[in-house]
């Protein structure tokens, strides 16, 4: 199956709000294996609108409207598609009902346009607003499916998940289970993954394998349908064993799994503490590892030593070293970690230093970065290259200092 999505509204085209719906509609029908080839963004202009459903119908099954179900004038979705189809448009009771009532327990006066959020087209199956006054719709002809949905995501993300899914699955799947398993890589790109898998994702029928380069990871969603979810889970069983056989060694976790969350749990696990020592990345790798509920049983604290006197003063990096080898560099990035271990008394310590640009720092050019980790009396050392934006540079030597302790700490503990 495919499925386009138009999002209705001329803020949208003027940048005034982020288009985050058609996002939150790919990742849904993603898990459905339904394909999503194009995204359409029209505004609020009844023949444009006219002109982006004639083209969608021509090559898509499924349209999923977001906007333009609202009270005023320029909210022209169901009244354009309505013409377009030929159907008419009826109230709905049971929304005019809450819309009555909203007005009513906050003591205003209804306007005569707010009814026209209550409109439907006849023979709709009414998608209930538990979040707003106008509700969706899922509309069916002989050719097509039309979903119509808010475009406030607080009232579009439950309708889709709660009103429109279930409808879709059942029209599709005869109510077969839809799962969907996520493998999450880190440490390759999505290119050379896909390379490695290409066989693979050529020849996918049940369960559909979908690759996905997101925040410098890489995720594969797999997808099945069966009888039973445990039926659906078998499908996919052998293809995920396939793929772990070929990049299994990036693998870090799965489905919600963040590499802060894997890395929490694999320490907790192990009975470790942690602490960190920052430059360059001035406190994020400990706020990132904080952001994880429960990492207070792993994390001790660390210092943020921007500057060279900060390292010599603060953490007992030694003068002597700076001088040889720059503060950014291996010597320096393990020190910082075999000291910040013994201020903190802590099983880990970790050491980042390196050139965030624009400029280079200490000689050395932007992106440079060194990661120092001492754990069990010995240190290790990891050097970035990295290409990107100052605060880029910055997030991704989190991610690769969190990437490099966990595979430390699993291949010590295995």
């Amino acid at each position: 199956m495919r499925a386009e999505i138009i999002a209705v509204g001329s803020e949208l085209l003027l940048g005034q709000i982020v288009n985050t719906n058609a996002r939150f509609l790919s990742t849904q029908l993603a898990e459905m294996g339904i394909n999503i080839h194009f995204h359409t963004v029209v505004g609020d202009n009844k023949q444009r609108l006219l002109d982006a459903i004639k083209i969608a119908e021509q090559r898509a099954d499924i349209l999923i409207f977001s906007g333009g179900l609202g009270p005023t004038k320029d909210d022209l979705t169901k009244q354009t598609i309505a013409t377009h189809l030929g159907t008419s448009l009826v109230i709905d009771q049971e929304a005019m009902g809450y819309i009555e009532e909203f007005f009513s327990k906050r003591g205003r006066a209804m306007t005569e346009n707010n009814k026209q959020q209550a409109l439907v087209f006849e023979g709709a199956a009414v998608l209930k607003n538990h979040h707003g006054m106008a509700p969706g719709m899922f509309y069916q002809n002989d050719t097509h499916t039309y979903i119509l949905l808010p475009g406030p995501p607080n009232e579009l993300e439950p309708m889709f998940q709660f009103e429109a899914k279930p409808l879709i699955a059942k029209d599709i799947y005869q109510n077969r289970m839809i799962f969907s398993h996520v493998i999450r890589f880190y440490g390759i790109g999505e290119a050379e993954l896909e390379t490695r898998l290409e066989d693979l994702i050529e020849s996918q029928t049940n369960p559909t394998i979908a690759p996905l380069a997101t925040d410098s990871e890489v995720t594969i969603r797999l997808t099945a349908t069966g009888e039973t979810e445990q039926q659906a889970w078998e499908a996919i069983k052998d293809v995920q064993a396939e793929i772990l056989n070929r990049v299994g060694h990036y693998v870090y976790g799965y489905n919600n799994d963040s590499l802060a969350s894997k890395l929490k749990q694999t320490l907790i696990d192990n009975n470790l503490t942690i602490s960190a020592a920052e430059s360059m990345t001035a406190g994020l790798f400990q706020a990132e590892l904080a952001s994880i509920p429960g990492m207070g049983q792993a994390l001790a604290g660390g210092l943020v030593v921007y500057n060279e006197e900060a390292k010599v003063k603060q953490l007992g990096v030694r003068p002597e070293t700076i001088a040889a080898f720059s503060v950014v560099s291996k010597e320096v990035a393990e020190e910082m970690a075999l000291n910040v271990s013994r201020q903190f008394a802590t099983d880990i310590g970790i050491g980042i230093t390196g050139a965030a640009g624009p400029d280079e720092h200490a000689g050395q050019p932007v992106g440079t970065v060194w990661i120092g980790i001492a754990y069990k009396g010995l240190t290790h050392s990891y050097q970035l290259h990295l290409s990107g934006m100052r605060n880029t540079n910055r997030i991704r030597a989190v991610k690769f200092a969190i990437h490099y302790l966990l595979q430390l700490v699993q291949n010590e503990n295995k």
